[in-house]
């Protein structure tokens, strides 16, 4: 028994279905630019399957772009282990590959859900595409479980959109085919200049501050400790200063969300908010006066803006705004994050090099060359031999 709706029924029999998972709200947002260029074309469709993951969040961030899923998954899961997620999703894409037979199927990063999905296309033996493509820490541990991700859908992709010639030369390195490999720009910066030109109220609850910090942490590498000690240091950094205040964005996992409201909640110029569109998200990034993250969706976007980004991680696999000067890795320790804060408090010309806006990452045309680059391969299909 077929899910297509009518209309992907009709479309179906004109256009080539290619099948985009999204799991994540970054998922979302770096997807939505290549699924509305892909219903655009006039040789393709998306049919568009969320995961399940953080459901609100994610299918609002798709609105932001016209976006409706033709399918939704969902599946109980009992102890939220990486394992149990790995089992239920790639059951699931497999029956979803069986029923639907895709021309290819598309995901976005390097979350668990992306190398699921790219495991199960190459065992269908549907050509995977994979978007920003090449990133690499050289740690497998770090980030945990990200660095493992993006290198097993490293080996099983039939063509890799790399968002940098740094993540193209990586994937080169480790063997993949020139023709298999297109520096194409990142998707997220296609969706930040998108949504940045339009007319953005300032999110609720926004701090009226000469200097707000926009603020999130979520990796599960900073798990514990590592976090704790990084939203200590940035409350001692807004304690420090008067003009300081923090707008402090949660994630929807508990033990992100736990902290941030044990150690930032009940300061009256720091306001804890749960996760919230990505329009609203662009629209404190424009009002905010610097950004400290561990998120690698932030790195790209921030710069492009001119708001300086100090990074909670010891390593980033993003190094051209660090390199570009826009970008600094502070890591969690809450003395690194205070001062690094203060630096930029204190000295006005450091903050000048840093607040100059930098596309390291794309000039918002990459969704276009992403599905040109679809459109050929998909007319002259070839054996996946990129990673052998």
């Amino acid at each position: 028994m077929t899910n297509l709706k009518r209309s992907e029924l009709h479309l179906s029999q004109s256009k080539l279905c290619c099948l985009c998972i999204v799991g994540t709200r970054p998922e979302a947002i770096k997807m939505g630019p290549v699924i509305a260029e892909l219903n655009r074309s006039d040789w393709a469709y998306a049919y568009v399957v969320t995961t399940g993951q953080h459901a609100d969040v994610v299918e609002g961030a798709l609105r932001d772009f016209g976006v409706v899923p033709s399918r939704r998954l969902s599946f109980e899961r009992r102890d939220g282990s990486l394992n149990e997620l790995f089992g239920k999703v790639i059951a699931e894409i497999d029956r979803v590959i069986a029923e639907i037979r895709p021309a290819c199927v598309i995901a976005q990063g390097d979350t668990t859900s992306v190398a699921v999905v790219s495991l199960a296309a190459f065992h269908m033996k549907v050509p995977f595409m994979h978007i920003e493509a090449g990133l690499r820490t050289g740690k497998l541990n770090d980030p945990y479980p990200e660095e493992l991700n993006r290198r097993i859908a490293g080996l099983t992709a039939a063509m890799h959109f790399a968002p940098t010639d740094a993540s193209s030369n990586n994937l080169l390195r480790e063997g993949v085919a020139p023709a298999d490999c297109l520096v194409t720009g990142n998707t997220g910066i296609d969706a930040l200049l998108q949504i940045a030109a339009r007319r953005l109220p300032a999110p609720k609850d926004f701090p009226n501050s000469p200097r707000v910090i926009l603020a999130t942490a979520h990796r599960r590498e900073s798990f514990g400790a590592p976090m704790e000690s990084a939203l200590r240091g940035l409350r001692a950094a807004v304690d420090r200063y008067d003009d300081l205040a923090a707008y402090f964005v949660t994630h929807p996992n508990p033990r992100a969300h736990e902290p941030a409201l044990r150690i930032l909640g009940g300061h009256p110029r720091i306001v804890v908010t749960d996760a919230i569109g990505y329009a609203e998200m662009v629209a404190a990034m424009k009002r905010c006066w610097i950004v400290v993250t561990d998120s690698g969706g932030l790195q790209e976007e921030a710069p492009a803006l001119g708001k300086p980004v100090l990074v909670l991680r010891n390593t980033t696999e993003r190094p051209e705004a660090v390199h570009a000067g826009a970008v600094r890795v502070v890591g969690t320790d809450s003395a690194s994050v205070e001062n690094a804060i203060a630096q930029l408090r204190d000295d006005p010309a450091l903050y000048a090099r840093m607040s100059v806006p930098v596309f390291p990452y794309g000039d918002g045309q990459a969704a276009k060359r992403i599905v040109a680059a679809m459109h050929a391969r998909l007319e002259r299909p070839v054996p996946n031999l990129s990673a052998a």
